[in-house]
């Protein structure tokens, strides 16, 4: 019995940890979405904050969950906060740069900019 219940319990945690891990499948333009810092940021999708989760699976407690959002279909025109910690994606340029506490994703962080206003522009 002890050993069944481990077996789903592993099972559960990892079925947990896919589903973080996974890119969104069906996101809407302008949806934000978990991902775990160990998955790439897919294309069309810019890190919007960063935190910890230990669903991600960690030794310490440095920045590992991030929040993404689907860049994919918003209109020109269309202002966003990101953090730099990806490139913006095509069609979008970069109009000013700051600090963000919600956009420290090292494990020792600076003051030095690291988030982005992002304009749509084709």
């Amino acid at each position: 019995m002890t050993r069944l219940r481990t077996t789903c319990m592993a099972l559960a945690g990892a079925a947990a940890m896919f589903a973080l891990a996974t890119a969104p499948a069906h996101a809407a333009p302008g949806d934000v979405s978990p991902s775990c810092s160990s998955v790439l940021t897919p294309t069309g999708y810019v890190d919007v904050s960063w935190g910890f989760s230990s669903s991600c699976g960690t030794q310490s407690f440095n920045p590992n969950l991030k929040q993404i959002k689907q860049l994919t279909g918003l209109p020109v025109g269309t202002v966003v906060q990101a953090c730099g910690s990806t490139y913006q994606p095509a069609g979008w340029i970069q109009t000013a740069s700051y600090y963000s506490s919600s956009c420290r994703y090292s494990a020792v962080p600076s003051l030095s900019n690291n988030a982005w206003t992002l304009k749509r522009v084709s």
